[in-house]
């Protein structure tokens, strides 16, 4: 038995939890923050079987998508009369992690 975490933009969730709901994977949905951009994300803790697993990463590969947003790089708090150039980044897609569970239960 696999847990899969997926690290997701807050604007893939929908798309991603309909898509689990749709195929019976269970899920649950954590609400986190990412370190970088300080930009709220959303985690998902999803147990399945070892045969399972390569489903539940297509239907995060085919959910999850990048897109470039702008950024201001630096504190405004530290230069507040300063003008920094925002630059484009890519963001999205999703991070995995895929753990092998010793067990599983339901209480």
């Amino acid at each position: 038995m696999k847990m899969i975490l997926a690290i997701i933009q807050n604007a893939d969730r929908d798309n991603l939890t309909s898509a689990l709901r749709k195929a019976k994977f269970g899920h649950t949905r954590l609400n986190t923050t990412g370190g970088f951009l300080r930009q709220g994300n959303t985690t998902l803790v999803i147990g399945v079987e070892d045969a399972e697993v390569e489903t539940v990463l297509r239907l995060i590969e085919s959910t999850c998508h990048e897109r470039e947003v702008l950024h201001r790089p630096g504190s405004g708090a530290l230069h507040a009369d300063a003008y920094v150039e925002p630059v484009k980044i890519l963001v999205g897609g999703a991070t995995v992690f895929v753990l092998t569970m010793d067990q599983f239960r339901k209480l």
